[in-house]
């Protein structure tokens, strides 16, 4: 019995850090997975004008030479988008010895470019899927959103939960509530509120969790089922005694 006592006490003591540790390892598939169906979505708008500026020659010529860069980029990046797609993620990052380029290659050659810029957010994302988090917290610094209503809150979701991962937790933070903030929809907005609520009580700072997980809680009648969202009553519970 006394060792029984003691287990549970050790369990109850462990740092809450700990149970945010297992939040974001929980999460990380789903964000990550969130972001490539965003980037998916971009990379068909980059490619369409790609394909449109094909189309008018003169669009291609020297009086257009960025136009004449940002098709050479999204050139570029079909070789590395498809090693990324086949989870073939070093050589996603650095290419392969047929002479295809990896993103950090493209990043760095076309970073005038939106495909340059795009490079960053799919080098990042390699980055934290070899949990190399320092390298994914770089390059997921880089990309610029542009103001872009789609993917930039997946990809403001995957740099806080980079954050998390290397202990800035202020930062990841105040990224996850801008992510959650950016988003505006009852899909993504739930879970960046609820993780930085979380990380907010491994920090001890109970009322700024509880306002978010209020937050959360005034979009639980409109958002669908998921095994977070539906235990807000019990985030709300746990920060209010």
């Amino acid at each position: 019995m006394a060792e029984k006592n003691a287990k549970q006490n050790a369990a109850e003591t462990q740092p809450a850090l700990s149970k945010h540790e297992d939040f974001v390892l929980k999460y990380k598939n789903m964000i990550i997975a969130g972001v490539v169906l965003l980037i998916a979505i971009i990379a068909g708008v980059i490619f369409y004008n790609k394909y449109k500026a094909a189309q008018q020659e003169e669009a291609a010529t020297v009086s257009a030479p960025e136009q004449l860069l940002l098709s050479q980029a999204v050139n570029e990046l079909g070789s590395p988008t498809a090693f990324y797609g086949e989870k073939k993620y070093e050589a996603a990052l650095n290419g392969d010895s047929l002479g295809h380029k990896g993103f950090l290659k493209i990043a760095e050659e076309y970073s005038s470019t939106d495909a340059g810029n795009l490079a960053n957010l799919y080098a990042g994302l390699c980055y934290a899927h070899m949990n190399k988090w320092e390298d994914a917290v770089k390059y997921l610094e880089k990309y610029d959103d542009a103001g872009d209503i789609l993917i930039s809150p997946a990809a403001l979701g995957a740099l806080g939960n980079a954050y998390a991962h290397v202990n800035q937790m202020d930062k990841a933070v105040s990224t996850l509530t801008k992510a959650a903030e950016k988003a505006d929809n009852l899909l993504l907005s739930p879970i960046y509120y609820i993780q930085a609520g979380e990380i907010l009580e491994s920090q001890g700072k109970k009322a700024e969790a509880l306002k978010l997980y209020q937050k959360v809680k005034g979009m639980q009648s409109m958002t669908q089922s998921s095994p977070y969202v539906d235990r807000i009553d019990e985030y709300i519970e746990r920060v209010s005694e």
